[in-house]
């Protein structure tokens, strides 16, 4: 049922060909690109192996910074999103191209006012053209103390703001909810947070987000991940989910014992969200579409009280008879 895919980010040393064979070998058919790992082939290349893999690329990582906090100026951070654009359509072989991921930069001495210009600025020139190559751009919100200088967009509902200012369908929202996944905030922008994000990244962690912190594998730490991924679900939410775990815990499982772990994890994730959405359309038959519509935690109780009522009305019935 998710739409799951592995990051090349977790599997850093296999090259390309092994990657594709053992994302295959553990049952998955989409892998996340890590731009930096693809200049070792060319886009074209990696194209032709992922059609004979029976593989499709989920999404493409590493460009944006157009505030230029990274030592490039706003005119070669567009020329390298442009790239990037260009080669997500490579890569798309005739199927949807990959999601680029891109971030904003960091403030870099700008006023907030001007660097989200310059952001808003580089999204307008690039909109244009990921349309007509059929890419969508995917705007990545992340926490300043676990990414310096890389983003002063730092929070989901600034991420937001700047999706919704750019108005353009080809302009979306990634969500990393390593970095947003305790985020007090994300149950009440889930309705907006839905509409708007295209591509979740899921990792773990255990306290804060840091720039020294593991991005554990999905249950070994302390973020409600599968909650949080069922809200989106549920808001309508149905683009790709990438696993990205990094760190010593990967190491020790090694790559593959983590594809089988992101496997279990996904599979009973999908069960789960299979048995919620049939406990909606039963509730949906016996009490109506608005209890079935609820959230899941709220619809229990909905239909538990309605069906209290109908005992009442029962019994109230038998009584005047």
């Amino acid at each position: 049922m998710l739409d799951v895919a592995i990051s090349q980010i977790t599997t850093p040393r296999w090259e390309l060909s092994r990657e594709l064979d053992r994302v295959v070998a553990h049952g998955f058919t989409k892998l996340s690109l890590w731009r930096p790992k693809l200049s070792d082939t060319t886009p074209g290349v990696a194209a032709d192996a992922f059609r004979k893999a029976g593989v499709t690329a989920a999404s493409l990582h590493g460009t944006g910074g157009f505030t230029g906090g990274g030592g490039r100026s706003f005119a070669e951070s567009v020329t390298d999103a442009i790239e990037a654009i260009e080669a997500a359509a490579t890569l798309g072989g005739g199927q949807p191209p990959p999601v680029v991921v891109l971030h904003s930069g960091c403030r870099a001495g700008h006023t907030r006012s001007h660097a989200r210009r310059l952001v808003l600025d580089a999204l307008a020139t690039l909109a244009p053209l990921a349309r007509r190559e059929g890419v969508v751009l995917a705007v990545q919100p992340l926490r300043a103390a676990a990414a310096p200088g890389c983003s002063f967009l730092s929070t989901l509902d600034e991420g937001l703001d700047v999706v919704e200012a750019c108005g353009d369908p080809s302009v979306r929202l990634a969500v990393d909810l390593w970095h947003h996944g305790d985020d007090p905030f994300v149950t009440g922008l889930l309705p907006r947070l839905a509409a708007a994000t295209v591509l979740l990244q899921i990792a773990d962690r255990q306290g804060p987000p840091t720039a020294a912190a593991d991005r554990l594998p999905a249950g070994h730490g302390m973020l409600p991940l599968e909650r949080l991924v069922a809200g989106f679900v549920d808001h309508g939410f149905s683009g790709p989910i990438v696993f990205d775990p990094v760190g010593e815990v990967v190491e020790v499982l090694g790559y593959d014992g983590v594809l089988d772990d992101v496997r279990l994890v996904a599979d009973a994730w999908s069960v789960r969200l299979r048995r919620r959405e049939a406990e909606a359309c039963r509730l949906g038959a016996e009490f109506g579409p608005t209890v079935a519509a609820m959230r899941p935690d709220h619809y229990r109780r909905a239909a538990a009280g309605a069906g209290s009522r109908k005992s009442q009305a029962s019994s109230q019935a038998a009584s005047r008879g």
